[in-house]
Parts: structure tokens; C-alpha cells; sequence
């Protein structure tokens, strides 16, 4: 059997690249090329979109701020009205309370400005950089209602004081009539309100459970004081006897300042077996009615008793 020579198959020789061959060349300039866009899409895309939030965000909150800065200092100056032919006076007290309530009123509603616009900007800061804030508004969300449930009579107080601030219904140095205490307003708070009475307590009173305010001294006052004689005087003679007497108080140097109307001299309101009564009445700046009503009765009292008129005990 001749002997026949096995060939051996071998595999062609596979060319290693190099640095230098093309295809390396190519993968590598498309890896770089790769990584090149991804990273200035990133730097062009996120963080961009993040500092253009910031910019609007405090630009809205910049705005907010000044509006209501601009709005607290229209409340500050108050409004210039004129009733009547007069114009209506300012007293340093007036002034005083309207300033304390606009610096209250101001500081509140910017401090809420900044929760709400940096709420809002955090949550949009946190959503460019693939933060699920789903959860987050989920778990405020049930925070907020167990709050609200928990704290219904502070979400009450803190929103009636809000709007007492307002609508300006009593300020620092008013006498004010809740219903059930009457006195002087010493403090006023988002939450609560001071009250000192006539014997010196001092009353907190929730704002939310403020259901009715009669305010004595915001704006003017009409001082009224009633007058009793015998039943059986001359009504005519007692009304200018009492004209005398008023005209008396507007004489007086230290109260014509704070009248702000000729008194009147209203005639009997009152007819009984026994007495008449007679009403004086007269407009005055805030506040200062009791003094004027005080001044009153003792003129009144001294002009009847020259003329002999003797004065009823009022029953």
C-alpha cells in the first residue's frame, strides 16, 4: 500500500491591529465621538434646565416680594377719604397701628411667598435630575391632611387673624366689644388677640372665635349724654339752657380740637309721670367721645342748676 502524506489544515494567519490600522482608528474615534456627545448633551440638557428654574423661580419670588411690599405700604398710608366737609384726621395712634399692621401683614405674606415659590422650585429641581417626586407629593399630601384634622382650630385662628389684619377691623389701642369682654386691644397676633377690660384683666381671645367686633374707636365717635329734669319744667327754656352748655364745650380750647360738628340738642326722647329727658349729642375724633361726653354733663349740670332747674333721678 503506497504511503500517502497527511497536509496538515491550518487556519489563515488572522492580522492583529494595530493603533495604527484603520479600524482601530475608527473605534476609537467612535467611542470618543460617543462619550463626547453624551457629555454635552448632559451639561447643554439638566443642568441648564435646573439654572434656568432657579433664575425664573427667584425672579417670580422677587416680583411676589416687591407687589407686596408695594401693597403694605398702600395700607400703611391708609386711604385719604373725606366725609362730609371735613377731612378725616390722622391721630399718631391711628398712624402708629396702621404701620404695626402693615409691617404684621407684610411679614406673613412674604414668608409665605417663600414656602410656596421654594416649595415649587425644589420639586422641579428634583424631577430634572430623576428624582421621583411622586412619593414625595404623596406622603405631603397625607401629612397635610392629618394636619389639617389635627390643628383644624390653628388653621382657623391663624386665617381669621390674616384677615382681621386685613380688613382692619381693630388695631393696638381700640376699644372693642367682643359680646362677651370689652376693652382695650393691647396686642394683635395672627393667633390670638389681647384685651385688657375696664378692671385690668387681660383677655386672650382666639381669633377664630371672634363672631362679632364693635369697634369704639376707628374713625369717629358721637358723644350722647341724657339729661333728666322735673316733669314739670319749660321744655323751651331747658333746651337753651342746654344749647348754652354745649356751646360751652365747643368754647373750650382743649375740646374743640376734637369735635368734628356742632352739638345738638335732639329735644325730650324720654316723657314719663315723673321726669323728662333730654338728649345732647355731638361727632368727635375717635376715642375721645367719653371725654367730651364727660364735659358735657358737667356744663349741663351747672348751667340748670344757675337757672334753679332742678335735675330728675333717672328711673
Amino acid at each position: 500500500m503506497p504511503f500517502i502524506p497527511l497536509r496538515v489544515l491550518t487556519a489563515p494567519p488572522i492580522p492583529v491591529p494595530t493603533p495604527s490600522s484603520p479600524a482601530v482608528n475608527e473605534g476609537f474615534d467612535l467611542g470618543l465621538n460617543t462619550a463626547n456627545v453624551t457629555w454635552r448633551d448632559w451639561l447643554v440638557g439638566t443642568p441648564l434646565r435646573v439654572v434656568i428654574i432657579l433664575i425664573v423661580g427667584f425672579v417670580i419670588l422677587l416680583l411676589v416680594r416687591r407687589a407686596i411690599r408695594i401693597v403694605t405700604e398702600h395700607i400703611a398710608e391708609g386711604p385719604r377719604t373725606v366725609r362730609g366737609a371735613a377731612l378725616m384726621r390722622v391721630t399718631p395712634t391711628v398712624t402708629a397701628r396702621r404701620s404695626g399692621r402693615a409691617r404684621t401683614l407684610g411679614s406673613v405674606l412674604r414668608s409665605t411667598a417663600n414656602i410656596i415659590i421654594g416649595s415649587i422650585m425644589t420639586l422641579m429641581v428634583l424631577e430634572q435630575v430623576d428624582i421621583n417626586v411622586a412619593p414625595l407629593l404623596a406622603s405631603a399630601g397625607v401629612a397635610g391632611v392629618a394636619l389639617g384634622f389635627g390643628a383644624q382650630s390653628l388653621v382657623k385662628d391663624f386665617l381669621s387673624g390674616t384677615f382681621l389684619l386685613l380688613e382692619d377691623q381693630f388695631g393696638v389701642g381700640d376699644v372693642v366689644d367682643f359680646g362677651t369682654v370689652t376693652g382695650t386691644v393691647e396686642e394683635v397676633a395672627l393667633r390670638v388677640t389681647k384685651v385688657r377690660s375696664a378692671d385690668g384683666t387681660l383677655w386672650y381671645m382666639r381669633n377664630g372665635e371672634i363672631l362679632r367686633t364693635g369697634n369704639k374707636t376707628q374713625g369717629w365717635g358721637r358723644a350722647t349724654i341724657d339729661v333728666p329734669v322735673a316733669y314739670d319744667v319749660d321744655v323751651e327754656a331747658v333746651r337753651e339752657l342746654l344749647k348754652k352748655a354745649a356751646s360751652l364745650v365747643v368754647q373750650d380750647t382743649d375740646l374743640s380740637p376734637v369735635l368734628l360738628g356742632s352739638p345738638e340738642v335732639l329735644g325730650v326722647e324720654e316723657l314719663t309721670d315723673a321726669q323728662l329727658l333730654f338728649r345732647i349729642t355731638v361727632k368727635t375724633l375717635q376715642g375721645r367721645q367719653d371725654e367730651v361726653a364727660r364735659a358735657l354733663r358737667i356744663h349741663a349740670r351747672a348751667v340748670l342748676q344757675e337757672a334753679g332747674i332742678p335735675m330728675a333721678t333717672v328711673v
